[in-house]
């Protein structure tokens, strides 16, 4: 719930300040509010680690658009022609064209800014060779990453926290009858001393897992919405359209 405290535990909720920010919402009403909100493909560019290459901006609305007001989607196409290898690793073969978008306003915890909320409701394709991701990821280092909705080739949303080097992966995987309905997928994150975070994470409202001691402080991260394909999701993917639905994507803060 946007400026509640929302995460509770074990019947005790984070810690918080006295001043709750709202810093992107309702950014799928229109083209405009979109484009003022998020930039369009990866801050890295076109091509990521599966065989998709993302293909999107201000004219080119075939693979990210506005389905209706409010709702985002991405489509991701099968192409029938040769168009190389991807420039990441591990340098699939293009197959798709695809979408993705990260938001202008990134991810700090700090001193300042000490409890994040990131949230958001999707339709997620979850058949193989569909990689479905909204995450986030470190803007000037890897780690950090924190995956708050990932589903790769089934059934199974994979919310995973990179925590350091040491400590490697936190996994939580959550098996879903149907996350081709809307689903709510959300992240707290809290500061818990001068280098670690503790995330939380719920389905639908619900607290599934909590991973401990994320060395994210003091490192900004971008926001990514995406739909890649194949890669650790399966091949062969699907020889139509696949689509990604998003709605109420949010992102608020306490400010001490």
């Amino acid at each position: 719930m946007a400026g509640a405290v929302g995460a509770v535990v074990a019947g005790v909720s984070p810690a918080r300040a006295a001043t709750w920010e709202t810093v992107l919402s309702g950014s799928f009403a229109n083209r405009q509010t979109l484009e003022a909100n998020w930039y369009y493909r990866y801050p890295w560019g076109s091509d990521h680690n599966g065989s998709a290459r993302m293909y999107a901006s201000s004219t080119d609305i075939n693979h990210v658009y506005l389905e209706t007001s409010g709702v985002l989607t991405i489509k991701a196409t099968r192409i029938t022609w040769d168009e190389g290898d991807s420039s990441a690793d591990p340098y699939l073969p293009i197959r798709y064209h695809s979408g993705a978008l990260h938001a202008r306003q990134q991810v700090l915890v700090n001193d300042q800014f000490p409890n994040w909320e990131v949230k958001g409701e999707f339709q997620a394709p979850a058949t193989r060779g569909a990689w479905p991701a909204f995450w986030l990821t470190g803007a000037t280092s890897w780690p950090p990453e924190s995956d708050i909705l990932e589903f790769k080739g089934d059934n199974r949303n994979w919310f995973n926290t990179y925590r350091n080097a040491s400590g490697g992966w936190s996994n939580t995987i959550v098996s879903l009858p149907d996350p081709g309905a809307w689903r709510g997928y959300r992240a707290w994150i809290t500061k818990v001393n001068a280098t670690d975070v503790d995330i939380h994470y719920y389905l639908d409202g619900n607290w599934v897992g909590r991973h401990r001691g994320a060395n994210f402080v003091g490192k900004p991260m971008w926001l990514i919405l995406n739909l890649q394909m194949e890669g650790a999701s399966g091949a062969p993917g699907p020889t139509g359209d696949t689509y990604y639905r998003a709605r109420n994507v949010y992102l608020g803060r306490t400010r001490t």
